[in-house]
């Protein structure tokens, strides 16, 4: 494939082309990829503009070679994996703010800009851009838009997707398109902007981003309750939301993550499922609070207590360091996938339940958390790679988790995308006929298969 990349050296610059062996490694794969999963594309390019990505699209898709997007490699279900090598897109070279629009409640960024580096740019103005995932400080706008990401806030303001207002995107031959409006809403043709918003860089890359932005809220409180149960708590959390408790932000951890976190970070959290809370509000925050105090109330907590503003940073920092403590826990275990089911408020505490009990009847260890507020519970499996026995019993409780999440009228994935990791469940979520609606549109809007292949799909290697 080397030789047939040969056209890179007249579309780009020298030092835009690499067929090094450590740029091409730091590139096969990303968070959830194995060591021997990965594979090396045949080289990487870093493009600084929408004519150079289109340009090299154009020339890869007339000669056969795939390509695949690439952002920070934060992502958790192999997207960033270039499954049939050829060349692996680099997109953090475009990394600009192009233009902030307070009086709009505007930002119009490049793809390689980091969620934090977006937040910087329009805090002046008091804007903030809400949905930023847990990983926001090292995970690009492009990526995020890729596989429509979420966070710990999306319970309040909703997901990227619900965010994102216009973008740029150049499709597997080159063609540019722009999808959407920087009206607040429009009714003119088919809706484009949500089909690339998603589409794990199946279907187009995107070049610019035109983003909707929220005043920033002049309070905001946080804090923790502690309950008997993961059941308890998963039940509170559920009676929170159906109430009404206006909460930005409310997370479940459980007492195996408590203590993965504690491990990882020296602190003292107590050894009891733990639901983390934070408020926004322009003026009565205290209101909002005392309901919520009397939502829990119902549920028994063994403590609510809210936090001083240093103790809060210490708590979201503690939930953000999640995935860094689960690496570190135990040097022979490593998660069997990235759990990331979604379902209805009201199958929270059961999927909660589903999942901690079968966990247990396999004897295995399993950290559970999410941003619960949504319905999302990340489950996080631990097993030996050399004990086949012990990973044939996690692989049946993840994907029993999961199907039973698809029974629940939930989803597979709430926020991580299908990927490599879930294409099996696919046709399960969304039967026959929508899976070949989608393959549709990826046949005709990449007819040759340039951009990603082997994702989404279960038949695509």
């Amino acid at each position: 494939m080397t030789d047939a990349c040969a056209f890179l050296d007249e579309v780009l610059d020298d030092e835009q082309v690499s067929r090094r062996e450590h740029a091409r490694e730091e590139r096969s794969g990303d968070w959830s990829t194995a060591p021997e999963a990965a594979v090396r594309p045949d080289v990487v390019v870093w493009p600084e503009s929408t004519d150079e990505v289109s340009a090299v699209l154009a020339a890869a898709d007339e000669r056969g070679v795939p390509v695949t997007p690439y952002a920070a490699g934060t992502g958790l279900e192999g997207g960033a994996l270039p499954a049939q090598q050829g060349i692996s897109m680099d997109m953090t070279r475009m990394d600009e703010v192009l233009a902030v629009r307070p009086a709009d409640l505007q930002v119009d960024v490049r793809p390689g800009v980091l969620g934090s580096a977006v937040d910087e740019a329009v805090e002046s103005h008091g804007l903030f851009f809400p949905p930023l995932p847990s990983s926001g400080d090292i995970s690009t706008i492009g990526g995020m838009i890729a596989t429509d990401a979420s966070g710990m806030q999306t319970v309040k303001y909703g997901e990227v997707a619900d965010w994102v207002l216009e973008l740029e995107a150049v499709l597997a031959d080159g063609t540019v398109v722009t999808a959407g409006s920087k009206a607040r809403k429009t009714s003119a043709g088919y809706n484009l902007k949500d089909m690339v918003v998603g589409n794990e860089g199946t279907l187009a890359v995107v070049t610019r981003a035109t983003l909707d932005l929220a005043g920033r809220p002049r309070q905001i409180r946080g804090g923790r309750a502690v309950f008997e149960s993961l059941a308890t708590a998963g039940a509170a959390i559920a009676d929170a939301v159906q109430s009404g408790v206006d909460v930005a932000k409310i997370e479940l951890v459980g007492p195996f993550a408590a203590q993965l976190a504690n491990a990882y970070a020296g602190t003292d959290l107590p050894d009891s499922p733990m639901v983390f809370v934070e408020f926004h509000a322009d003026h009565g925050i205290e209101n909002e609070i005392d309901f919520c105090r009397t939502v829990f109330g119902a549920h028994d907590p063994i403590a609510f207590e809210m936090a001083a503003d240093e103790e809060m940073d210490e708590l979201w920092q503690l939930r953000k360091d999640m995935a860094y403590a689960l690496d570190e826990y135990d040097p022979d275990l490593r998660p069997v996938h990235p759990g990331d089911v979604t379902v209805p408020i009201g199958s929270f505490p059961d999927i909660v339940r589903f999942a901690r009990e079968r966990a247990d009847e396999a004897d295995l260890p399993m950290a559970c958390y999410g941003h619960a507020g949504d319905g999302n519970l990340h489950y996080e499996i631990l097993v030996d790679p050399d004990d086949p026995e012990m990973v044939d019993r996690g692989e049946a409780v993840y994907a029993a988790i999961v199907e039973q999440a698809i029974e629940m009228d939930g989803t597979a994935t709430g926020e991580h995308g299908i990927g490599l990791g879930k294409r099996e469940f696919l046709e399960r979520e969304h039967g026959a006929g929508a899976v070949r609606a989608m393959r549709s549109i990826k046949d005709a809007l990449d007819p040759n298969g340039t951009l990603n292949p082997g994702k989404i799909f279960s038949d695509e290697e």
